[in-house]
């Protein structure tokens, strides 16, 4: 049976019922920092569209994306690869935010911005072998709320959390094996919202 659970205030306690853990930290700074970090993140990121390859065709998402870390990482999904760029100031500044807030350590960000909610993600994990598994993955929002889902992969079961703006959310341990998530399209957004994932990349 589907049973759907959607959180709508911070809350560090587990957000999913078994096999996995998320928590919504809430807004990890003030209104105006977020201001100026969404601004930044406009202005100073190297935003490209995605490339995606879907049933054998090469499709360029709306949706743009970027990949920074320590080290030119290349990283791949959906069938493309990305080298990483060198981090900026800004990216810096938040990794440490985020490392601070969660008690994690990150090698690397993909970054994504969503120009208004008809722009998603459809549902996935984040399970790439490049990715060292079951480590902390800090999700950081900025911009528009956007609503959250996540689904295990056998029971069917959902739970969904509203992301605001400079709000940070964790996933870790056995998330990425047994849940997959989303962010669904809605047609209620019409302003832009930026995500960055803080992840640790594999070294040896």
């Amino acid at each position: 049976m589907q049973h759907t659970m959607l959180f709508e205030t911070p809350c560090g306690d587990n957000l999913l019922p078994y096999e996995g853990t998320v928590r919504y930290l809430g807004a990890v700074c003030s209104t105006v920092e977020a201001d100026q970090f969404y601004q930044s993140l406009m202005d100073a990121i190297a935003w490209q569209h995605d490339q995606a390859v879907i049933y054998g065709k090469h499709i360029t998402t709306k949706r743009k994306v970027a990949w920074y870390a320590d080290r030119p990482f290349p990283y791949t999904y959906s069938r493309t690869t990305k080298t990483a760029l060198p981090w900026t100031p800004e990216l810096l500044a938040l990794k440490q935010l985020v490392e601070s807030a969660t008690g994690a350590t990150f090698n690397s960000c993909l970054l994504n911005l969503y120009h208004d909610g008809e722009e998603g993600m459809a549902w996935h994990s984040d399970a790439e072998k490049e990715l060292v598994e079951g480590a902390v993955i800090g999700s950081l929002s900025f911009g528009a709320e956007r609503k959250f889902s996540f689904k295990h992969k056998a029971s069917k079961e959902t739970v969904s959390v509203m992301l605001g703006h400079g709000s940070l959310l964790t996933m870790e341990g056995l998330t990425q094996t047994h849940w997959l998530h989303r962010l669904p399209p809605t047609k209620k957004v019409h302003t832009p919202r930026i995500n960055l994932t803080f992840r640790l990349m594999r070294t040896d």
